[in-house]
C-alpha cells in the first residue's frame, strides 16, 4: 500500500480517490472544505492548496501526487499560476509524482485531429494559462528536480461534470423541452467521460513510461452537439427535442452580467470548428479504451434523474 494525495474533490478527483482506494491504496484528499463526498476509504483534509508548505505536509511520504484542482472559471489567471507552482514545490520537497489533470486549450485553434505533438500554440488567455504550467512543470521534470505528467481530456461529459452537454441541457431534454447550445451544433466534437480521465490519471501517475510527457485521455469517436443530444434523447427514451444555436448577440449579453459566459467567448473557437482529440497512443501505451458512449449517456442521465 501506498499513499495518494489527490487535490481536487470534483468529478475526476472523486473518482480516482474511489479507483485508489478499491485497490487498497492509502488515499488523501485536500480540499479547502475538508470534505469528499461518497467516497469510501478516502480520507479527507482541509488545506489551501496554494500554500506550498500545507501542501508539503499534507503530501509528505506520497507516491504521486494528483492535481484535480478547479478553480472559477473567470479566475484562471489569477489562481492557477500560485496553486501549480504550491504543487510543483511539494512534488519537489516530498519526492511525489505530480500528476495533472490538463485540457486542450493550450493547442490553440487547430485544423486537424489533436495529437500529443501537436504544438502548444495558445489563443486565448486561458490556453496560455494551461500551457505555461506544463511547460513549467516539464522544465522541472528535465532538470530532475521532479518527475511529472498530464493527462489532457477534451470537453467534460459525465455525472456532475461541468460540461456543454450538462445543467443547462439535459434536464430540459428529459422535460421534452428544446435546447440551444452555443454556435455550431454540427460540427465534429470530441467528448471525454469524466470517469476516463481517473482511469488514465491513476495509471499515468503510477507508470514510469507515462512520465515526462501528457497523454491525452481515451476518448470516443466524436459527435457534433447536435447528434450527441439526439443521443442522449435515445438512451433516456424520449422524444428528439429542437437543438437550435445560441445567437452571437445573446451569448455578448449574457456576458455582460455572467463572468461565466464573457469567458467562455474567447474559447468558442473550439465549437466552431472541428474540435478532435486522438487518443491513440494512450489506448496503445496503458491498453485503456474509452468507456462504450452509450454507457456514458446513461451515466449521465441516471445522475439527473436522480437529481
Amino acid at each position: 500500500m501506498s499513499k495518494h494525495v489527490i487535490v481536487g474533490a470534483g468529478p475526476v478527483g472523486r473518482e480516482a480517490a474511489r479507483l485508489l482506494a478499491e485497490r487498497g491504496e492509502e488515499v488523501v484528499v485536500a480540499t479547502r472544505s475538508g470534505t469528499v463526498p461518497g467516497v469510501a476509504g478516502a480520507r479527507a483534509v482541509r488545506l489551501d492548496a496554494s500554500d506550498a508548505a500545507a501542501l508539503s505536509g499534507a503530501a509528505a511520504g506520497a507516491a504521486v501526487l494528483y492535481n484535480c484542482a478547479n478553480p472559477a472559471y473567470q479566475r484562471w489567471a489569477a489562481d492557477w499560476p500560485p496553486l501549480a507552482e504550491a504543487l510543483m514545490t511539494a512534488a519537489e520537497r516530498t519526492g511525489a509524482v505530480l500528476a495533472t489533470v490538463g485540457n486542450l486549450y493550450g493547442y490553440g485553434a487547430v485544423d486537424a485531429p489533436m495529437t500529443e505533438a501537436t504544438p502548444l500554440r495558445p489563443n486565448s488567455v486561458k490556453g496560455g494559462v494551461r500551457a505555461r504550467m506544463w511547460q513549467d512543470a516539464l522544465a522541472r521534470h528535465e532538470a530532475g528536480r521532479i518527475r511529472t505528467t498530464e493527462v489532457r481530456a477534451s470537453d467534460f461529459i459525465g455525472p456532475g461534470a461541468e460540461s456543454h452537454l450538462g445543467d443547462r441541457l439535459v434536464p430540459r431534454l428529459l422535460a421534452g423541452r428544446g435546447v440551444q447550445v452555443l454556435r455550431s451544433a454540427d460540427t465534429a466534437h470530441t467528448w471525454t467521460y469524466t470517469a476516463d480521465v481517473a482511469r488514465l490519471l491513476v495509471e499515468a501517475g503510477s507508470d514510469e513510461r507515462a512520465w515526462g510527457r501528457p497523454w491525452h485521455v481515451p476518448s470516443n469517436a466524436p459527435r457534433t452537439q447536435r447528434e450527441a443530444v439526439a443521443d442522449l434523447a435515445r438512451v433516456a427514451g424520449v422524444a428528439p427535442v429542437r437543438v437550435g444555436e445560441l445567437p452571437g448577440a445573446v451569448v455578448r449579453l449574457l456576458g455582460v452580467v455572467n463572468p461565466v459566459v464573457r469567458e467562455v467567448r474567447e474559447v468558442a473557437y473550439q465549437m466552431e470548428s472541428p474540435f478532435v482529440l486522438d487518443s491513440t497512443a494512450a489506448e496503445h501505451t496503458f491498453g485503456l479504451r474509452p468507456t462504450p458512449w452509450d454507457d456514458v449517456l446513461a451515466a449521465v442521465v441516471a445522475h439527473y434523474r436522480r437529481h
